[in-house]
């Protein structure tokens, strides 16, 4: 689940991230099926890229980050699926499977990006079919953390700004109006 920063979201005073692997199967990718909130807190598991495709596009998962970080594993579930036989039959399957997770939100920008570079991981990683899988599953982690990270600096800019407007207004709520889905469960982290 990741380990919980300072200022964090917690659910049942437990630390999530919207995406993660699971903790004794890193073929499982765990997502929080928002589908069921505010409701119901139910973590989803998805075993195969398909599944993944599934929770995109009937919106398990949310929000540009949360799509990406999505894509980015579905590519890593795509990998692990993938033939053995040749590495022309794997890069074959993984880019069909890229294809459809792409089709599943044909406007999601990040959902493309992260598909995209994913592909560009794996076959960064040379002819070694594990070692592409072991490139899927770091570049997926990655994207997850770089997505975790930008929030938190984000997060961090905005409390400056907030503070200053705050401090302008003699210690005055300051009010947020956000536009599209937006915070945690829009993302991986916060």
């Amino acid at each position: 689940r990741g380990a919980p920063p300072h200022d964090t979201m917690l659910v049942d005073g437990v630390h999530y991230r919207t995406i993660f692997l699971h903790e004794q199967d890193a073929s499982v990718v765990r997502i929080i099926d928002q589908r069921k909130l505010p409701h119901l807190f139910e973590i989803e598991d998805l075993r195969t890229w398909e599944e993944m495709a599934v929770a995109i596009k009937d919106m398990h998962v949310r929000g540009a980050g949360l799509v990406g970080a999505s894509a980015g594993f579905g590519m890593y579930l795509a990998a692990l699926a993938a033939p053995r036989e040749s590495e022309a039959a794997f890069k074959s399957f993984v880019e069909a499977a890229g294809e459809a997770l792409k089709a599943t939100r044909p406007t999601a920008v990040n959902l493309e990006c992260m598909v995209t570079r994913q592909l560009a991981t794996m076959e960064a990683a040379g002819p070694d079919l594990a070692g592409k899988v072991a490139a899927a599953k770091a570049g997926a982690i990655a994207i997850a953390d770089e997505d975790a990270e930008f929030c938190r600096r984000l997060g961090e800019h905005g409390k400056k700004l907030i503070s200053e407007i705050s401090e302008k207004k003699g210690g005055a709520v300051v009010n947020v109006l956000t536009h599209c889905n937006a915070g945690w469960l829009a993302f991986v982290d916060v």
